[in-house]
């Protein structure tokens, strides 16, 4: 599967089972009307189960400029979350999920539908809010190593 380029994202939640971010992906557009969005979490991490129980997530899409969230979002340097947390600035929309503010673009969503698929969680959330940043390039990973990709 290193052969296959992805934009990078993170991908957060915040409620009552707790805050948490991951890097992802494994993320695609599903429908525009009603805009969904459909991503992917191994569920044998044991606090991806927070993204279900709160029933709401943020896709926050990363530029190449990034890379440093990227990199703390997927665990490396140990960082505990609210160190990881503390290299962005964040808000929220509609959902409470923390929005990245200087992402890409943001999809702010609710989870409509989840399966349960080999080793991952498939999570079907609708968008209820957007938040878009500046253009650039995206970050994309592909062959294990970042690149930037466009404008």
């Amino acid at each position: 599967m290193s052969h296959f380029a992805e934009a990078v994202h993170v991908i957060t939640t915040d409620g009552p089972a707790g805050r948490r971010g991951v890097t992802i992906s494994a993320a695609c557009s599903v429908s525009d009307n009603p805009a969904t969005i459909l991503v992917c979490l191994n569920r044998q991490h044991e606090f991806n189960h927070l993204f279900i129980e709160n029933q709401v997530f943020a896709l926050n899409v990363l530029s190449a400029d990034q890379r440093a969230i990227s990199e703390a979002f997927s665990g490396k340097g140990d960082l505990p979350q609210e160190d990881r947390f503390a290299l962005g600035q964040w808000q929220t929309l509609q959902t409470g999920a923390p929005v990245l503010m200087n992402a890409l673009a943001s999809f702010d969503c609710r989870i409509i539908a989840t399966h349960e698929v080999a080793t991952h969680y498939v999570i079907y959330g609708k968008v209820t809010a957007l938040n878009t940043g500046e253009r650039g390039q995206s970050l994309v990973y592909l062959n294990r190593s970042y690149h930037g990709v466009g404008e």
